[in-house]
């Protein structure tokens, strides 16, 4: 067990775990040479004794620390300590993608431009490098404060020029984002990782995945037979260029995607130029069914023949484990004929029960357990006590009270002292630095939110209140809950002629509002008329919302619809 303090490696000091896995829990740590927070993630125990699973984590970190991009989480470190095989990589705070989806539903489109930029530029990077993602999806993409995103977890990675995984054919990566060519059970390839890429985008730009279902079974074969849903009958306003970006990277047909993910990059950085808005809609080259070679085998019939091989080696590996245990079975009742009727006899050494030296010091415990005939372990153990002063006696292991032959071997645990903090007066203070601190002693932080309007003047992330009294002291596993104000903005009447579109423009630049604004031809009123707005007045909204207004510009031609701030 991985516990707060513990070193990896003498150089890498345990913080708290971020994060657990099929195959690997992940730990912030601290890089006690270097300085600096890092997240060190390590084989689990059960998995470190199978050579199979540690050779393909020992894989993972080789592959991905010849990465070597700004929007790949780097590797800095690769190991084994005590039979523990850690990788140390960089430590990256933000939001994943799938949290951000969840908070504001779509993004707007130069926000989906712009990440999915970054994305493809990274994955094509990747596959450079022979190295192939395979579990892309939002859960796997952190977007940092400033706009940055990162790929993280290449544990499915594999480098294309290194052979296969065992499990060549397994179906891998999220049900929601799986290609259908490894939906039915064939190997991924660059393009496997384009078509992840794709259904990415499609939930970036309409806050949800295109293919649901009951259980995994059902997604996997709508990936393989349905067609995805238009989002341009989603949205009538949404550029056909956008469509068809997602078109061409989630084909069914692996041939109909794009050659390469700079392929794909190249098309984005054009997506939202005007004179693409409205190009015509995707035709496929190639057919979208019957693309398989393997025809006579029916879709998935791969994936279930691969299980019923698995079944077989289950049903070799169970009479096999069979024997073992009978065995093991054998040479436990023989060792428990050993222990209850045969030591007894043998053994004529007296019992004594282990004298109470709870907040002793280590030496007036170690002389009266010896006094008692016991041996003491010249290492102790280390716990924390709320009650028990520093470098004093906890208890022993066995417990004190237990009643041992003499010359039994005791081990003495000793205070570290206390682990709880004493609470102060947080509020006023950010919540992203008290929260830091406290969860670094292990303290659950939750936050409450409060609508507070912009006009009062009151800082983004500021502590209003807490539910814990100053002094309280709390520990690992404790609970504090504090208010933090969701500042929101009053929209004006912009429609009451005083307001020109300049001034709109400026009220969104000033709250962070992303604007949109469509003119229109309306001979009662004058130019420059602001006649629609689609928020009322009075309106709450938090910054990164987004206003239409209509102006008017009364043309000859007048059908365009421009832009002075982003989509």
């Amino acid at each position: 067990m991985i516990t707060r303090g513990q070193m990896i490696n003498d150089r890498y000091e345990i913080i708290r775990s971020i994060g657990e896995g099929g195959m690997a829990n992940v730990y912030l740590a601290q890089d006690t040479i270097l300085d600096r927070k890092v997240a060190v993630k390590i084989l689990r125990g059960d998995l470190a004794e199978d050579e199979k699973f540690v050779r393909r984590f020992q894989r993972e970190a080789i592959s991905a620390s010849s990465l070597n991009d700004p929007n790949i989480v780097e590797v800095y470190d690769v190991g084994e300590d005590d039979g523990k095989y850690f990788i140390v990589m960089e430590y990256v705070q933000g939001l994943t993608l799938k949290q951000l989806i969840k908070k504001r539903g779509s993004l707007t489109l130069p926000e989906v431009q712009d990440i999915m930029l970054q994305l493809t530029s990274a994955v094509a990077h990747a596959h450079e490098s022979y190295i192939i993602h395979r579990d892309i999806k939002p859960q796997n993409v952190i977007i940092l404060e400033d706009g940055r995103v990162k790929i993280m977890d290449f544990g499915i990675a594999v480098a294309l020029n290194a052979g296969e995984f065992t499990q060549t054919n397994s179906v891998m990566g999220t049900v929601y984002y799986i290609p259908p060519e490894q939906a039915n059970g064939a190997s991924a390839t660059t393009k496997s990782d384009i078509y992840s890429l794709g259904i990415l985008m499609y939930e970036l730009v309409t806050g949800h995945v295109p293919f649901k279902g009951d259980n995994p079974v059902e997604v996997a074969i709508k990936h393989m037979n349905e067609e995805i849903p238009s989002i341009c009958e989603y949205d009538p306003e949404m550029p056909q260029s956008i469509e068809n970006i997602i078109l061409r990277a989630s084909a069914k047909n692996p041939k109909n995607r794009y050659d390469s993910a700079w392929d794909m990059h190249e098309d984005l950085e054009t997506a939202l130029d005007k004179d693409r808005f409205n190009e015509p809609r995707v035709k496929y080259r190639y057919p979208e069914k019957g693309f398989d070679d393997d025809n006579d085998i029916p879709r998935v019939g791969r994936a279930i023949r691969n299980a019923e091989k698995s079944e077989d080696k289950k049903d070799k590996r169970m009479n096999k484990a069979l024997i073992v245990i009978g065995t093991i079975v054998g040479v436990l009742i023989a060792a428990l004929l050993f222990v209850f009727i045969l030591w007894p006899k043998i053994s004529d050494k007296p019992d004594i029960e282990i004298p109470d030296v709870q907040g002793m010091t280590v030496k007036q415990a170690r002389s009266t357990l010896e006094d008692k005939g016991f041996e003491v372990s010249g290492k102790t153990k280390k716990e924390a006590s709320d009650d028990v002063e520093e470098d004093k006696v906890i208890g022993t292991d066995p417990e004190i009270g237990e009643t041992l032959k003499e010359g039994s071997e005791i081990t003495l645990i000793v205070s570290t002292g206390s682990e709880k903090i004493e609470i102060e007066d947080y509020t006023g203070k950010k919540f992203d630095d008290v929260k830091a601190e406290l969860e670094a002693a292990g303290i659950n932080v939750v936050s409450y939110e409060k609508d507070v309007s912009k006009d009062e003047d009151i800082e983004e992330g500021t502590i209003l209140e807490q539910d814990v009294e100053v002094g309280t002291k709390l520990g690992e596993g404790d609970t504090i809950t504090f208010t933090i104000p969701n500042i929101y903005i009053s929209y004006p009447n912009f429609t009451d002629g005083t307001y020109t579109e300049a001034d709109v423009k400026k009220f969104c630049d000033e709250n962070g509002i992303t604007l949109n604004v469509t003119y229109v031809e309306d001979i009662n009123n004058v130019d420059g008329a602001v006649v629609y707005q689609n928020m009322a007045a009075g309106s709450k909204v938090s910054k990164d919302a987004n206003l239409r207004i209509k102006v008017v510009k009364n043309v000859e031609i007048n059908t365009e619809t421009q832009d002075t701030g982003d989509m």
